[in-house]
């Protein structure tokens, strides 16, 4: 059934991934394009891009997305409920063992050794979606552009969304 295989591909993506929406991004490429072939690359970049753009975190919206593109709104909702049960699950086992060993050694050492890792997955993702989504000249002086408003000028995110679409309808 359709709703089981939505339901434990986002449970994998949810259960084997630490540090948000960008570094869940490789994974649930790798699950939806790759292994089950429920997307084309072109496809799954526009929901990134729409996810990033909705409310709310990013691995939730694609897997809303992923999930109701492939069958409908109970789709939709195996999908979400796939993504966000480990998170749950393990946000409660944790805020247990941390109350409990609080202080410790090993507890410190678990949070060090995993915060580079997720640095690794997010400059993963940038680099996929980057090397699929930057193609020309144009989509590298609009990166550029965005970038300089986001860091140099200090712009609202939402402002930079609203003009680069604005810059799309207009170059391409």
């Amino acid at each position: 059934m359709i709703y089981r295989v939505l339901f434990l591909s986002f449970f994998k993506i949810g259960l084997f991934s630490f540090g948000g929406g960008y570094a869940m991004i490789p994974l649930i490429q790798k699950e939806i394009i790759d292994i089950n072939g429920w997307l084309t690359l072109e496809q799954f970049m526009d929901i990134i891009a729409i996810s990033q753009m909705t409310p709310g975190p990013i691995a939730v919206n694609a897997a809303t997305f992923v999930g109701y593109r492939i069958a409908g709104f109970w789709g939709a909702a195996a999908a979400t409920a796939g993504v966000t049960a480990p998170s749950l699950i393990i946000i409660l086992l944790l805020a247990f063992l941390i109350k409990k060993y609080r202080g410790l050694a090993w507890v410190d050492a678990f949070f060090s050794g995993v915060r580079p890792a997720v640095i690794a997955l997010i400059v993963k993702a940038a680099y996929s979606l980057g090397r699929g989504s930057i193609l020309g000249i144009k989509d590298i002086i609009l990166a550029l552009a965005v970038l300089a408003g986001l860091y140099i000028f200090k712009l609202n995110p939402i402002l930079i969304i609203a003009l680069a679409a604005a810059a799309g309808i207009l170059i391409y």
